[in-house]
């Protein structure tokens, strides 16, 4: 079965530098539209057999977005398991500003997630995000009748979510740096359980000609 990940398209808070998380939210940007098209096109002959979705906005419009582009349009299930990582205090505010405030939490956030500790804003630890991330993929997986299924989710939390999957530990989930908006990763499986194989990383090369730029803050 192939399992099919994407990061929901670039939003007013991703273009101002700012923090979303799970509970901040913010339009997409028109932009995002025709990259989303782009993707849906990408993916128009795939026969999906759900796709799943963040609650949030930015994702869920994402995966709409996408659904009406396939030949063989699917149900979306809507998640909350499937929400961003929980910045607490964070979220809303412009990312230099936390830069320079938290500057060793940040780096850790971008590259070290083994050390990372999200106490001094009340945010959430990253093992209960893969926890209820990687349930909720382990979940579908076992449902499925064959697949494949599509994930639509958000940045940080999916990038970590991913490698996990792939049996990566804490300290190697960064290693390949974070996801683009409206990407495109696949993994593969024999098992409801991981490991899975990565046949597919990160990849926008569909994107070329819409505008949208490749941006991984997170």
């Amino acid at each position: 079965m192939k399992l099919y990940f994407t990061r929901h398209g670039k939003t007013r808070w991703n273009q101002e530098k700012r923090f979303q998380g799970m509970m901040g939210d913010s339009p997409l940007l028109p932009e995002s539209l025709e990259a989303i098209k782009a993707l849906g096109n990408e993916l128009k002959d795939i026969p999906f057999e759900k796709i799943y979705t963040s609650t949030l906005k930015r994702a869920y419009l994402t995966a709409e977005g996408i659904n009406k582009q396939l030949a063989q349009p699917t149900d979306i299930v809507r998640s909350e398991d499937l929400r961003e990582l929980g910045l607490g205090t964070l979220e809303g505010q412009l990312i230099p500003v936390i830069e320079e405030r938290y500057p060793k939490d940040m780096v850790n956030l971008r590259h070290h997630l083994e050390l990372y500790d999200p106490a001094p804003f009340d945010g959430e630890k990253i093992e209960g995000m893969l926890k209820r991330t990687n349930d909720l993929v382990e979940k579908a997986v076992s449902e499925a009748e064959e697949g494949p299924l599509l994930f639509v989710g958000h940045g940080a939390a999916l990038t970590a979510a991913i490698q996990a999957l792939t049996g990566k530990s804490l300290a190697e989930l960064r290693d390949m740096g974070g996801l683009f908006n409206n990407s495109l990763t696949i993994l593969e499986t024999d098992s409801t359980q991981p490991p899975y194989r990565m046949i597919q990383w990160n990849d926008v090369s569909f994107l070329e000609g819409t505008g949208s730029k490749p941006d991984s803050l997170l």
